[in-house]
Parts: C-alpha cells; structure tokens; sequence
C-alpha cells in the first residue's frame, strides 16, 4: 500500500512536490500503525526508516534529503544551503525551515499542531512551519514567512498550505490560554465559549497572521483533516498521548 497523503490545489498547480503525510500506507504496528515518522516515540527505528523510504519516493528525493528540525515550539527558523547533514540539523532546534535547494524536502512532523507548508512561485524557494498553539502566540509564523521571503527575494509571491490539525470543535482550552491565542492575531470569531470550556480555531488564527503578512486569501489552502477525530487517518497526542505517532508534511524546493 503506497503512503496515503493530503495535497494543497495551489502548491500543485504552482510545481511544488509536497504532501501532508496521513497514518496509512506504512508499516509501523501498535499504537504507531502505520506511516509513524519518530523513533522518539518507541517507535522500533527499522519501521521508521522504512516508513521514510516510503514518502521519499512519494515526494521524489533521497530520504536522507528529507530534513526536520528539533522541535521546540518556539519561533526560530532555521535555512538549508544544502550541504548540510540529516543528523546535524535535526539536532538544531527551531520550528520553521526554509530552502531553495532543490534536491532536499523541508519537513516537519505533527501530532496534532499545524503543519504549514509555504512556497515562492517566483524563486521556487520553499518553508515548512510547525506551528503549536505556543508557537503560534510566540511568532513562528511570522519567522517562518520572513526567512522565505529574506531568501526569496523582494519579488516574492507566496503561496501557503494548511494541513491537519486538531480543529475547532476538538481543541478545548482553558479561559487563559483562549485569550494568548486571541490576543496573537487580529482575526476575529476564533473561540467558541458556547461549553464548559473555551474552543479555538487554529486555523482562523493562522489566516488572520498570514493576512497581516500581506498574503491574500486566494494564496491559501486548507487541505482539511482533524487529527483528534479522524481517528483511522491521523495520530493525536491529544487523544493517545505518548504512545502517539507523528505524522509528517513535507515540500520540495522547485527551481526557478
């Protein structure tokens, strides 16, 4: 069974090879079932490498080209000139990363934050965000779209996709957290305080950052997914906690 992944419309039709990665189509077991992209989560390594076998092929480079950082939910983002290796920059913390090397994936992995892939029509210059809801207030999306368009140059025209996360209805939150996620865009309507306990949008919050940005509506793309109530598609740290897998999404640099 190949991968099974998600595509954006706009970074397709832009050239951009990419895919936010969903569970199936690999050959993890347990808890891990089955396209499982961290070993840190007990994961035994063999399936992992294996499973990243699996979405180099989906995305057309090397698997040791395929490049993630040390996640920490902060704001730094971190550019690839290309000669660097696998181990020395998943050893680099950050959450944001950017090339224009063609022959290398940015990625990130998720188990329920926003994965949020962004490419340059202009330069073939492309990023990839993980963006908590920590990151999220910290300013990772505001880092990550100023390092493409810094290596993109002043012409840049950006397009961005959203993958899947834990949406509205799953993400419940506590009254002071609701309010750091409000205060952290200027878009409005993001929280439903109809139940016990506060929900957010992610996603409303994001766009209103990438509006501020300067990047129009028509530039971005939901791809959709819930990863707390897609059960069957997508792993959750929310809802199985340590022994959750990681999903991975990814984006090639095109050339210009």
């Amino acid at each position: 069974m190949d991968p099974e992944f998600l595509e954006s419309a706009l970074l397709r039709a832009a050239g951009f090879r990419h895919a936010f990665f969903a569970r199936r189509g690999g050959v993890s077991e347990g808890p891990y079932e089955s396209l499982n992209f961290s070993i840190t989560v007990g994961d035994a390594p063999d399936n992992v490498s294996r499973n990243f076998d699996r979405a180099a092929r989906a995305l057309g480079v090397e698997s040791e080209r395929i490049f993630f950082l040390s996640q920490v939910h902060g704001a730094a983002a971190r550019v690839l000139e290309g000669g660097e290796t696998l181990e020395r920059v998943r050893n680099v913390e950050g959450d944001a990363i950017v090339s224009r090397c063609a022959d290398l994936a940015c990625s990130v992995r998720t188990a329920d934050c926003v994965p949020i892939l962004l490419a340059d029509r202009r330069s073939g210059a492309v990023a990839a965000i993980h963006a908590g809801w920590r990151g999220i207030v910290r300013g990772v999306v505001e880092a990550g779209v100023a390092s493409l368009r810094e290596l993109a140059g002043p012409d840049a025209e950006l397009v961005v996709a959203i993958g899947p996360h834990i949406r509205q209805r799953a993400f419940e939150v506590s009254e002071d957290v609701a309010l750091e996620l409000e205060s952290a865009s200027r878009a409005t309507g993001v929280t439903d305080r109809s139940g016990t306990k506060p929900h957010v949008s992610l996603v409303h919050i994001v766009r209103g950052k990438l509006a501020a940005l300067g990047i129009l509506d028509e530039a971005i793309d939901d791809v959709g997914g819930c990863t707390l109530t897609e059960v069957d598609r997508f792993f959750s740290f929310r809802r199985d906690g340590k022994a959750s897998g990681r999903l991975l999404s990814g984006i090639v640099p095109r050339r210009p």
